[in-house]
């Protein structure tokens, strides 16, 4: 395949060829495939509105898609060349930030694979969110260029203007293609300006924010600190979605619709609030197409429904009017219109989607003129139904449902972990591959030792090629004797990175006491904060400051060490899982809604210790008690708290052991290491706030994972545990929730 190709385009053979022509003919080989694949057609289409798809390099992915993989590894071997060397070169694509836009890349992936028609729509971020450094133990944001001359992206002949308050924008629509495992291509659609200038970036990640023509599309979530940064965001959405109502319209008219029966042609699925305004554009579009108010409003309401991701307010938007007026004037008047009729219809300012501060809220807006509400867990679902938005819930118990998050097997198991998926199919055949429910298959097994050896060796040799590939390109050493107890995701307060910290506090104390660990423990975390979010970048500070301290005292680093991998990315994470031992999934119980990590490190063999929240709800219901480590508070237990009052101080002056570790922060040790003016922030912080109460689940953490540690002793019952996380993952599947969402929501 590739021989011709090289010889068509260079006049000679694979193996005279360099890895930049190499790399250039993959790519036009895949785009080929992809592209001659069936395009999903159908009367009905889906469009998925996100801010975000983190969908991580693409070649090998497209490759096992597409079914030619080994193929072309071979082909590539025969003239003497690696695959391997091609996959590395690849840029990731900047197009994400956490698990939001990793579960929309999923999603799009078991879109294509169950043959659905169905499209992505977002925006083309040139340096994504930001390339993470880390200088004098502090996180530092860089611009992250991934776009190259040879790339994915496919310009279209589509085009769009988009009108703001006081100019009018050309959008120029680029497609990324989807392939689907063993089936057809669908295309994430991609909305960008010419007038975008790179320039415009200075020192870091800072530029004029007021250049909108030239700064629309630089920046993934630019810094929303001052009110530019924030008004900047509208600008984006408002692009974002009247782009994607212009072309929604513009391909239902194509296949056939008048545009009053939209809904049979259209399924708009809001992912989170960042593309609420999709619902008034939709209807301003309507209508000037002559269709009459209500008939306007009813075919959007049956057409849209919202995916809510996470309770937490920085989540639920609020834009002020007078950011709307400016940004997207045009759909002011179909706002407040909106607004007054709810406000007829309901005395209650709960549920108002202008509040008396002249505040729109999205949230608000997506559960009244949606068709559907979602949560993505079973206790975020009722979370939602009983507290945070109950008051809606209570006007339309219809709408409500749940649709529990899942993962692609194709990239999370088959692309990334291929020793254990070639074993898997070995043993149990290869149904899994497209039916991640037989799996199952696997539990005949839990007491053959040929099969749990088998597993051992398979999680040692991916903490061989984990520890290589660290050394290589971060100069981190790895013990690889050692438990791997990872903790990777965003750095959010919620996230508990700093319980986790204080673990490696207390451990450290310890140690120096005399008390060894039975084996040595790595604890390694990878996250990225958010250049405005101190706090956040404080823990990621103490974080290193630990990996210092634990590296360089000879009596520690032989039992403990911390880690923190530069610059997380989707990347890392295919290294970081497979070689996992201890999965932390350690939020605040009631604040993750779901999660997908967690399906992912239990996908390929990680044991989970984890509070009672999110998706970790049902991976225990799944697996066990004996094959997860769950502690801490639960939900109901920490609702209350918050209504009736937290005071971290009273847990800090109470519990000894917690008031060495948090004083260990501001102790002589990692003040020779770190900033004291950022030690003390983080300190002052968690006595005098700790919001998201690490503090009453310290005893219960390090009590469990101690447990943890020691049951990894007996390889044989670890193993076991290994192949019962394995063998259940199969219900996370993101095919399944995807079939669910059609089922329910979409009706394709």
């Amino acid at each position: 395949m590739l021989e011709q190709i090289v010889s068509k385009e260079y006049g000679k053979g694979l193996s005279q060829c360099s890895d930049k022509e190499i790399y250039r003919a993959l790519l036009e080989l895949v785009q080929e495939k992809a592209a001659a694949g069936e395009r999903m057609t159908g009367k009905k289409k889906l469009y998925y509105i996100s801010a975000e798809f983190l969908i991580g390099k693409l070649l090998s992915n497209n490759l096992i898609n597409l079914g030619i993989y080994d193929e072309v590894a071979e082909e590539l071997k025969r003239a003497g060349k690696d695959l391997a060397v091609y996959e590395e070169r690849e840029p990731e694509p900047s197009l994400g930030n956490g698990g939001l836009g990793r579960l929309a890349a999923c999603f799009l992936d078991s879109i294509a694979t169950l043959g659905l028609p169905g499209d992505g729509v977002g925006l083309n971020y040139h340096y994504g969110l930001f390339r993470q450094r880390f200088k004098n133990f502090r996180q530092k944001e860089e611009p992250n260029p991934w776009i190259e001359e040879d790339s994915w992206l496919i310009r279209s002949k589509r085009s769009f203007t988009v009108a703001f308050g006081k100019f009018e924008v050309p959008a120029v629509m680029y497609d990324i293609l989807v392939t689907g495992y063993d089936n057809g291509t669908n295309r994430l659609h991609l909305f960008d300006l010419e007038s975008v200038d790179e320039s415009l970036v200075t020192r870091g990640i800072d530029f004029d924010k007021a250049q909108i023509e030239k700064n629309l599309t630089l920046f993934l979530y630019p810094d929303d600190s001052d009110e530019a940064g924030r008004l900047l965001r509208v600008y984006q959405q408002y692009f974002m979605v009247s782009c994607g109502a212009q072309l929604i319209l513009e391909e239902a008219r194509e296949r056939g619709s008048d545009l009053h029966d939209l809904a049979d042609y259209a399924a708009v699925q809001i992912n989170d609030t960042h593309p609420s305004m999709v619902i008034p554009e939709l209807i301003r579009l309507l209508t000037a197409e002559g269709i009459k108010w209500d008939e306007a409003v009813k075919i959007v309401t049956d057409t849209c429904a919202y995916t809510n991701h996470t309770i937490l307010a920085e989540a639920l938007e609020k834009w002020p009017m007078a950011f709307l007026e400016e940004a997207a004037p045009a759909i002011v008047p179909v706002i407040q219109r909106l607004d007054q009729e709810i406000k007829k219809k309901y005395n209650d300012p709960a549920v108002a989607i202008i509040d008396k501060e002249d505040r729109v809220h999205m949230a608000n807006m997506d559960m009244h003129y949606g068709h559907s509400v979602n949560g993505v867990a079973y206790l975020h679902t009722e979370i939602l139904k009983n507290n945070e938005l109950n008051d809606f819930y209570k006007l339309y118990p219809e709408k409500f449902n749940n649709k529990t998050n899942g993962i692609t097997f194709r990239r999370w198991l088959i692309h990334c972990n291929r020793e254990l998926t070639d074993f898997l199919t070995e043993t149990i055949g290869s149904g899994f591959k497209r039916d991640a429910g037989e799996l199952e298959k696997l539990l005949k097994y839990k007491e053959d030792d040929r099969v749990l050896d088998r597993l051992i060796e398979i999680k040692k040799a991916n903490k061989h090629r984990l520890a290589l590939y660290l050394k290589e390109t971060q100069g981190i050493e790895l013990n690889e004797d050692s438990i791997f107890d990872i903790q990777i995701k965003r750095l959010h307060e919620y996230k508990r990175q700093q319980l986790n910290a204080l673990y490696a506090i207390h451990k450290y104390r310890e140690i120096r006491k005399g008390k060894k660990p039975a084996r040595p423990i790595t604890l390694i975390f990878g996250a990225k904060a958010a250049p405005a979010y101190t706090i956040a970048k404080d823990i990621i500070h103490l974080i290193l400051c630990l990996q210092e301290l634990s590296q360089n005292d000879p009596e520690v680093s032989p039992y403990l060490r911390v880690v923190m991998v530069e610059n997380y990315n989707v990347t890392q994470a295919e290294k970081l899982i497979p070689a996992c031992d201890i999965s932390e999934q350690i939020s605040l119980a009631s604040k993750e809604a779901s999660g997908t990590g967690n399906m992912k490190f239990m996908l390929n063999g990680a044991v989970t210790l984890g509070t009672e929240d999110g998706a970790n709800v049902e991976i225990h219901e799944l697996v066990g008690d004996d094959n997860i480590y769950a502690f801490g508070e639960d939900s109901d237990t920490v609702i209350a708290r918050y209504k009736n009052g937290y005071c971290s101080r009273d847990y800090y002056e109470w519990n000894k052991d917690l008031k060495k570790a948090v004083n260990f922060i501001i102790g002589k040790k990692l003040l020779k290491i770190g900033s004291r003016k950022h030690l003390l922030n983080l300190y002052n912080e968690l006595i005098a706030k700790d919001w998201f109460m690490t503090f009453p689940d310290f005893n219960a953490y390090i009590e469990t994972k101690e447990r943890a540690y020691a049951d990894y002793e007996d390889s044989r019952a670890w193993a076991q545990k290994m192949l019962v996380n394995i063998a259940k993952a199969g219900y996370f599947s993101s095919d399944r929730t995807i079939e669910e969402y059609n089922r329910d929501i979409w009706k394709l």
